[in-house]
C-alpha cells in the first residue's frame, strides 16, 4: 500500500513541477489530486467491487439455481450449501453468500470486503468435477481468503493498480499535448536537480503501470499459499484440497466467464497463462498471478506427511 501511495505521489509531484513549477509549488496540487483519485477508486472498489466481479462473471445465487434445477443438479447445489455452512462454522465467520458461475471449467473465487460482506462463487464445472472432500478443500481455501481479509486487500490493490495506470496515462498525454514549453522552461531554470527529477518522473510514468501490476501479482501469490495452508487447517484434510487442485490443473480450457480483471481472485488462473505453470523463477516471480500449481500441491502433500511432496 505504501508503494502504491508513493507511485501516486511521485506522478502527481511531476505534474506540479511540469505545469506549476518550483517542484510542486507551495501546495502539491498534483500529488494531492493523484492521491485523491487513488483513494476514491479504492473506496469505490471496497464498497462495490464484489458486485462488479459477480456481475461480470454472470454468477447466479445458489438458491435461485436450486429452485430451477433437476434432481441430480439440485443435490450438488445442496451439497455446496452444506459445505459452505460447515466451513463458515469452522472458520468462525458469518455465512457468505454463495453463487454459481455458468462455466464448465473448474474454478472458484471469493470476493467482498470481509466477513459479513463476502461472497463465494464456484463454477458449474467445479461442482461436476469434485467429490465432497475435494469441494470442501476448495471452499475452505476460499473461506480462508475471507477470514484472512485477502479479498479486501486484493480488491483495494486492484483499484490502486487501475489508479496508477490511469494517472500515468494522463501524465503521458499531458506531456505531449501541453507540457513541451513548460518542460523547456523548467530545464532552463531548474538546474541539475530539476533535470534529474524530470528524468525520474519520465521513468516513473513509463514503468509505474508495470511495477504496480508486479506488486499486485506478488501480493496475490503470497495470499494463495496462505489460503492453501489455512484451508487445510480448517478441514484437517490437506489431501482433499491437493486432489482438487490436481483436477483443476488438469482442465485444459480457460474459465471464459471470468475476465482478466478478476483473474487474481480465483483459486487457479482462469486465463490459462503459461507463466503461472512455470516453476518459480525470475519472470514468474515478477508476473505470475498464482504460484505454480505443482508446488502448491507438493506443499499440501507435505502437510499430510506424504512422501510425494518436495
Amino acid at each position: 500500500m505504501a508503494a502504491f501511495a508513493g507511485f501516486l505521489f511521485l506522478l502527481g509531484l511531476g505534474f506540479d513541477t511540469l505545469y506549476i513549477g518550483n517542484l510542486g509549488g507551495v501546495v502539491p496540487i498534483g500529488s494531492l489530486l493523484a492521491l485523491l483519485v487513488g483513494s476514491v477508486g479504492a473506496a469505490a472498489s471496497y464498497f462495490t467491487g464484489d458486485r462488479a466481479v459477480l456481475l461480470s462473471s454472470g454468477a447466479r445465487p445458489v438458491e435461485e439455481l436450486e429452485a430451477q434445477a433437476a434432481d441430480p443438479e439440485r443435490l450438488k447445489l445442496r451439497q455446496l450449501e452444506n459445505v459452505v455452512d460447515e466451513m463458515a462454522i469452522a472458520a468462525g465467520i458469518p455465512h457468505p453468500r454463495v453463487y454459481v458461475v455458468p462455466d464448465d471449467d473448474p474454478n472458484a473465487f471469493a470476493t467482498g470486503r470481509g466477513p459479513g460482506y463476502a461472497s463465494i462463487a464456484v463454477t458449474r464445472g467445479l461442482l461436476q468435477a469434485l467429490d465432497r472432500e475435494e469441494l470442501q478443500g476448495v471452499i475452505a481455501h476460499e473461506m480462508s481468503h475471507i477470514r484472512n481479509l485477502d479479498t479486501r486487500v486484493m480488491t483495494v490493490v486492484a483499484a490502486l493498480v487501475g489508479a496508477v495506470a490511469l494517472i500515468a496515462d494522463w501524465s503521458r498525454r499531458g506531456m505531449w499535448w501541453g507540457g513541451g514549453r513548460r518542460r523547456d522552461d523548467d530545464r532552463e531554470g531548474g538546474g541539475l536537480a530539476g533535470a534529474i527529477f524530470f528524468v525520474i518522473w519520465i521513468a516513473a510514468i513509463i514503468v509505474a503501470p508495470l511495477v504496480a501490476q508486479m506488486l499486485a501479482m506478488m501480493v496475490s501469490r503470497k495470499r494463495e499459499y496462505l489460503a492453501d495452508a489455512s484451508g487445510a487447517e480448517l478441514t484437517r484434510n490437506p489431501l482433499g484440497l491437493a486432489r482438487a487442485l490436481e483436477k483443476i490443473d488438469s482442465a485444459v480450457e480457460p474459465t471464459r466467464a471470468i475476465n482478466s480483471g478478476s483473474a487474481h481472485l480465483c483459486i487457479a488462473d482462469p486465463l490459462g497463462r503459461p507463466i503461472n505453470a512455470r516453476e518459480e523463477g525470475f519472470w514468474s516471480n515478477l508476473f505470475a498471478s498464482h504460484p505454480p500449481m505443482s508446488q502448491r500441491i507438493a506443499a499440501l502433500r507435505q502437510m499430510a506427511y506424504e512422501h510425494g511432496g518436495r
